[in-house]
């Protein structure tokens, strides 16, 4: 239970960091790019919270201490999923007019404080991104790996299983082979007896009768 939510979770911070990178490109786009990137966020803020749905109900199937714990951790994201909405919300607002400033005016001064601490805070957000898209990257590569020593056990054993296969069936046929031996010897062991004792029969009667006419030719 617990490791698939662990899943839930690796699945939610990509796509939140992807949904962070393209609300930055939103501020900066225009036109046909500004309004896929729009589509494009709409899309996936739907399918995480598809997926806090999934970890929630997750969450009321686990007993124990560990219950209260990852409900916290589900908590804070749909907080910070309603964040990034509203991010999202104010990014796609029409641009305000620009401002005429004075041609003496330096760029340092034409930019607010404000301003630059939401260029700063959105710089950390696609830092923090960027380091969770390496973290989502490495662990498919790990996956990988595991799948592919599990492939190769799994060919291993088979061809165990297969040479085992072929063993049984040549001892299954030595054994038929034997069994038919074994029978012919005890067919021919009979015919031999029975030969022995009908030719003692025929010396007995032989006998009676050498007896029977010695006596007759003595009487």
């Amino acid at each position: 239970m617990a490791s698939l939510i662990d899943n839930y979770e690796q699945e939610y911070a990509v796509l939140t960091a992807d949904i962070t990178a393209k609300i930055g490109r939103i501020r900066t786009q225009n036109g046909n790019d500004r309004r896929t990137f729009v589509q494009d966020v709409d899309r996936q803020i739907k399918d995480a919270q598809e997926l806090l749905e999934q970890m929630e109900l997750e969450v009321r199937g686990v007993t124990g201490a560990s219950r209260d714990r990852l409900r916290g951790r589900v908590e804070s994201h749909r907080v910070e999923l309603k964040r990034l909405t509203q991010e999202f919300q104010l990014a796609k607002k029409p641009k305000e007019d620009s401002i005429e400033l004075s041609r003496d005016d330096s760029w340092d001064n034409s930019i607010t404080e404000d301003q630059k601490e939401r260029l700063l805070d959105a710089s950390d957000r696609i830092d923090r991104s960027g380091r969770t898209l390496q973290n989502g990257y490495r662990m498919v590569l790990e996956t990988e790996e595991i799948g592919s020593q599990v492939l190769k056990e799994l060919h291993s054993q088979r061809e165990t299983i297969q040479r085992g296969r072929g063993r049984l069936r040549d001892t299954d046929a030595e054994l038929g082979r034997g069994s038919r031996l074994l029978s012919g010897m005890i067919f021919r062991n009979l015919q031999q007896r029975f030969i022995l004792a009908a030719v003692a029969l025929m010396l007995i009667i032989v006998g009676c009768v050498v007896v029977y006419y010695s006596f007759k030719s003595k009487s």
